[in-house]
């Protein structure tokens, strides 16, 4: 999870920096993300099943990257609209009167901001993770 999380959060903010696609950084996120369910339903079957973890934060640290995660996709959500709103446009329906160059510019800003709240959340979980596999003493 470290790993997947750390080279999308990278590769998110290297494409985002220079205003680049990137289907790379998308299949990266998602792995990681999917990655992340499967140990919290790990984490949550020993807790069912087995001895409790010593410290209450390690169900904290569990927990937070999965919230994490869902806000960072609510801001993802309301992107487009932000974007458009910014723009004085309604909804993307006013894009049809504007001019290709101007279409392509909303496109691009919709997709770099889109990619911008991933990648930062990518980093936070990686920073949350990082710090739940070190200890309090490790960072």
């Amino acid at each position: 999870m470290v790993v997947l999380f750390a080279a999308a959060g990278a590769l998110g903010s290297w494409r985002w920096w220079r205003v680049e696609s990137s289907q790379g950084f998308w299949r990266l996120m998602r792995a990681a993300q999917v990655v992340m369910l499967v140990e919290a339903a790990l984490g949550g079957i020993v807790l069912l099943t087995g001895p409790r973890a010593s410290d209450d934060l390690h169900y904290l640290y569990g927990l937070l990257p999965i919230v994490v995660s869902f806000v960072a996709e609510q801001l993802r959500i309301t992107s487009a609209e932000t974007v458009l709103q910014a723009r004085g446009l309604e909804s993307a329906q006013d894009m049809h009167g504007l001019d290709s160059a101007e279409q392509r510019s909303i496109v691009v800003a919709i997709l770099r901001r889109e990619m911008g709240v991933m990648a930062l959340a990518a980093l936070v979980i990686l920073g949350l993770a990082l710090r739940a596999e070190l200890g309090p003493s490790g960072l």
